[in-house]
């Protein structure tokens, strides 16, 4: 059998390893080791605690330059900007939860998709894991089939097991061919944009309360992510809310709007 190692597929340039929050060094380090035994190199930290630290330094283990070349940014919005996909990793069920991929079916979708633009694979906390609202922003959800009776997994482990999986779907000669239009869907920048857009003509129609929002913001979030939605789209749907906002100048019928609020309450 030939063991002679592989060189990084290129596609792995394009696979962002982002860890919102984490909280030891340590950790961030081991996860930047893992990252370059698989051919990865993109980190992204978001708030970290510590960082840069020396134990950071100790645990990459060679892996400085991963560290050194990491992008930190202040918000999981900021860390996504420019890709098209981002998948969360999560072991829990929550309040609009989706069907979540396993964890090979998921480096699959991702590598897929990479091969024409950008993606993210986002790990949370070592302890509470990803808020509701940084789950709300991620399109795909993944889960590592770990042991039912002990499911603690380390952060730079997890991060291992997935590194290992992306590498695994980028080298495999069957992989689905690049998905044709990837590059035409629209990033996580636009799709914000639009959902602001959105909360703004909301919010002048009187369709949302400002003292009481609900959940139409991640309820939105969940449907574009869903959708897919490409750059024209989100165009199109820009440009309807802003000939609407133009129409909110002046005096109109609002009655159909506090009927819907009604209905949202």
């Amino acid at each position: 059998m030939n063991t002679t190692p592989l060189p990084a597929p290129a596609v792995l340039d394009r696979i962002r390893i982002v860890l919102s929050h984490p909280s030891h060094p340590g950790n961030i380090g081991a996860a930047a080791r893992a990252m370059k035994t698989m051919g990865l190199s993109r980190l992204v930290l978001v708030n970290p605690r510590n960082f840069p630290d020396a134990q950071a330094d100790a645990m990459a283990a060679g892996a400085t330059d991963v560290l050194v070349n990491a992008d930190v940014v202040a918000s999981l919005s900021s860390a996504l900007s420019g890709t098209v996909l981002a998948m969360a990793m999560t072991a829990r069920r929550r309040e609009l939860a989706v069907p979540a991929l396993w964890a090979r079916d998921g480096a699959a979708e991702l590598v897929t998709m990479a091969a024409t633009a950008d993606v993210a694979l986002v790990f949370g906390n070592e302890t509470s894991g990803l808020s509701n609202d940084e789950l709300s922003m991620c399109r795909r959800w993944a889960m590592i089939p770990v042991n039912a009776e002990f499911s603690s997994l380390n952060l730079a482990a997890a991060v291992q097991v997935m590194c290992y999986e992306l590498r695994l779907a980028a080298l495999d000669p069957g992989r689905p061919p690049a998905i044709s239009g990837a590059g035409l869907l629209a990033s996580h920048d636009e799709v914000e944009g639009l959902i602001a857009h959105i909360e703004r003509a909301a919010l002048s129609s009187e369709f949302l309360d400002p003292a009481s929002p609900k959940r139409l913001i991640p309820r939105l979030r969940r449907m574009f992510s869903r959708a897919g939605p490409e750059k024209e789209e989100v165009a199109i749907l820009r440009g309807l809310f802003a000939a609407l906002e133009k129409g909110l100048k002046t005096p109109i019928e609002v009655d159909a709007a506090k009927a819907a609020r009604k209905l949202e309450n």
